[in-house]
């Protein structure tokens, strides 16, 4: 098992919280489960996870959307009560077993506040994420052009993909010019369509009905956020270049600052240690599964071509108020992921607070955003998000392409 750094909070509210934890209780059934987030007005949020107990007597459970797998081992039984704490994000689900195939409770995303939970329901069995009563009456695999919040202020446009199966399970992720929707995975029952995603960060959920050549439809973040979305069939849709959308403020060449490492040492691209070695900033965020994809890439670049001159180094602006516990939260993140290059931590999450402490950018527009920089210090690009895994080619297009470019300053002289 990785280290895990704890969380104060965490620990408090493991004291004194079990129903009853003195009460024998069967142990958890083991295999396929169903949870339902209970997002009120008769909506539920549905995703699955598999259980298993390991040779030492102790649970683990995999989360699954789509192709993805998320392994949870941080699990905890007292009495009839069951804490699931999950491996990157500051969440948990604290419940209570109603018998061996049944847990009640609420799943609290600490990330949104000491006071947000989701109520949640999880059942034993191999039950359909969706319900497909009907069967599907269209293929709505392909690529779609998607406008969320259309005709408002706050519209702002995305590329649905989608892959259908002949019984209507689907799959795919919407891409937007601040990175995508992850893993979402559902079904085309008659002609709605229903995707979820739970990354223990985010809980999502789509629902949407087919009429003529287009998609209406919902889009739900857990219980605070609902918007609107429309889509029509259009493989030729495309996003503005994720290169041209951060840039730096005239008058700069470079990327400077000073931030403390996770160890409260400054830290600066000026530094000796980054001279004459091409450098991959990353603006990220421990609580932003995005940057999650960032930096799995950025770890795996940096293996393979730190020996040859690479640098990385993250910049870290984190949702706690509190540094000491946005710096555990950091620490948990290096350690989990298995971070290799160095994480300085620069202050609270708000892209105004980012545009006050990079002020070199235009703005912060998305996290993360990755400022690439070549040997002399210049920087050469500046990406905006990030197309992860979830969509699939643009991904490995994407990979390539930075890859080749880091091969190409890593091959420029001084």
């Amino acid at each position: 098992m990785r280290s895990r750094v704890p969380f104060p909070a965490l620990l408090l509210l493991f004291a004194g919280a079990c129903t009853n934890p003195d009460k024998e209780v069967q142990p958890p059934t083991t295999g396929p489960w169903l949870v339902q987030l209970d997002l009120a007005d008769g909506e539920v949020l549905p995703f699955h996870f598999d259980l298993e107990k390991l040779e030492n007597g102790a649970l683990r459970l995999s989360v699954r959307n789509g192709e993805e797998t998320i392994v949870v081992d941080d699990i905890e039984r007292k009495g009839d009560s069951l804490f699931v704490r999950m491996p990157l994000f500051d969440s948990e689900f604290k419940g209570r077993s109603e018998g061996a195939g049944m847990v009640t409770g609420n799943w609290h995303n600490y990330l949104k506040g000491p006071d947000y939970s989701i109520p949640f329901t999880a059942r034993a069995g191999e039950f359909p994420r969706f319900a497909n009563k009907q069967g599907p009456t269209h293929d709505l695999g392909g690529t779609w052009e998607v406008h969320f919040s259309p005709g408002t202020e706050d519209s702002y446009p995305a590329i649905g993909m989608f892959t259908q199966e002949p019984n209507g399970r689907t799959t795919g992720t919407f891409v937007t010019e601040t990175g995508d929707y992850r893993y979402l995975e559902g079904v085309v029952s008659g002609d709605s369509l229903l995707l979820s995603c739970f990354d223990g960060s985010h809980a999502f959920l789509f629902s949407a009905s087919f009429s003529g050549d287009s998609l209406k439809g919902s889009f739900r973040s857990g219980t605070h956020w609902q918007e609107p979305w429309l889509a029509v069939r259009n493989p030729e849709f495309a996003l503005a270049h994720p290169d041209s959308l951060t840039f730096l403020r005239e008058g700069y060449d470079m990327a400077d600052f000073a931030f403390p490492d996770l160890e409260g040492n400054m830290v600066s691209p000026s530094d000796e240690r980054f001279k004459g070695r091409p450098l991959l900033i990353q603006i990220m965020g421990s609580w932003c599964p995005n940057c999650v994809d960032e930096t799995r890439l950025l770890n795996e670049l940096y293996a393979k071509h730190h020996d040859k001159g690479l640098e990385v180094l993250s910049v870290a602006f984190e949702r706690p108020d509190d540094p000491a516990r946005a710096i555990e939260g950091l620490k948990r993140f290096r350690d989990v992921l298995d971070v290799e290059y160095p994480i300085v931590y620069a202050g609270r999450s708000g892209k105004g607070e980012a545009a006050e402490k990079l002020p070199f950018l235009n703005h912060v527009m998305s996290y993360p955003t990755c400022i690439i920089i070549d040997r002399n210090g210049k920087v050469r690009r500046i990406r905006t998000g990030i197309y992860g895994p979830s969509t699939g080619e643009h991904y490995t297009k994407y990979k390539r392409s930075l890859e080749g470019f880091v091969e190409e300053l890593l091959a420029e002289v001084n």
